[in-house]
């Protein structure tokens, strides 16, 4: 089981964040990136909302980092650690854009992109963005199938429902063969989309019994990855017995890849805690 992070600063939830993220900026973030990506962590991540409503930014948070720039600078910071989108939404971009965008950013960094991707919930940010919202999901899976045929192609061609290119350049594209897409969800359909066009599935909030029942319903391939965290920050040094038993179920609940998220109070006590993460990680 490999294990990456939920970065610090670029997403702060309420509840969830640590208050030193609020006053952190690059500087902090670059000193974690480098850290995780010396001590051999699988990824880090960044996710996307454009603007977040004032009453929704209550409960989600209003802070979210743009993947693109923010995984672009970590990405002349780092050398090995994957660097994943946690998650875009597909129907806030055409998939020329996220192949461009991305494939650029893949070229960039050495072949480092892991791209997470969803569907999306927030109906009033697709309406300010003029995205369709109510048939999200099907423009989604179509979305898939475009940027699987147009990643890493200088001249892309697909024909689908909601998409269709041929004859265009998209140059830099990734330099991946295959760029391993995730997809974010909770439901059967979000797996069902994973296995039948993706490479992993990042669910949340299903507990394991559900989580191993829906995935031995959808039988995914060979290599498929179940990309799952602990839900709530972990303790290493403060709790290390705890965050054991955390990584521990998560594993025997099928994961391939873990996202774990980590209590800090201060760019340097996170470091510190990547380092105890690791150890403990070790053990199991």
């Amino acid at each position: 089981m490999r294990i990456g992070i939920t970065s610090p600063v670029v997403v702060q939830l309420p509840g969830a964040s640590s208050p030193w993220e609020a006053e952190a900026g690059i500087e902090e973030l670059g000193l974690i990136a480098r850290a995780a990506d010396r001590l051999g962590f699988h990824h880090l991540t960044c996710s996307e909302h454009v603007a977040v409503p004032l009453d929704v930014a209550r409960e989600r948070g209003g802070t979210y980092w743009d993947p693109a720039a923010t995984l672009g600078h970590l990405s002349a910071l780092t050398r090995d650690i994957r660097l994943v989108t946690q998650v875009l939404v597909l129907g806030y971009h055409h998939p020329l854009e996220i192949a461009k965008r991305y494939g650029t950013l893949d070229r960039i960094s050495g072949g480092r992109v892991t791209l997470g991707l969803g569907v999306g919930t927030l109906r009033e940010e697709f309406d300010l963005l003029g995205a369709p919202f109510e048939d999200r999901g099907a423009r989604a899976d179509d979305a898939l199938a475009a940027l699987r045929a147009a990643l890493s192609r200088r001249v892309p061609r697909y024909r689908g429902e909601h998409y269709a290119f041929e004859d265009f350049v998209v140059e830099p594209h990734a330099v991946q063969e295959h760029l391993p897409l995730w997809v974010g969800g909770r439901t059967p359909r979000s797996l069902r989309r994973a296995v039948a066009l993706a490479d992993g599935w990042v669910p949340f909030g299903l507990a394991p019994d559900r989580l191993r029942e829906m995935v031995e319903r959808a039988e995914p391939p060979e290599g498929f990855e179940i990309v799952l965290g602990p839900g709530r920050p972990v303790d290493p040094t403060g709790d290390p017995e705890t965050t054991v038993r955390a990584l521990s179920r998560l594993r025997d609940a099928g994961a391939t890849v873990l996202t774990a998220s980590l209590a800090a109070r201060s760019a340097e006590h996170y470091r510190e805690q990547l380092e105890a993460l690791r150890d403990l990680a070790a053990t199991l």
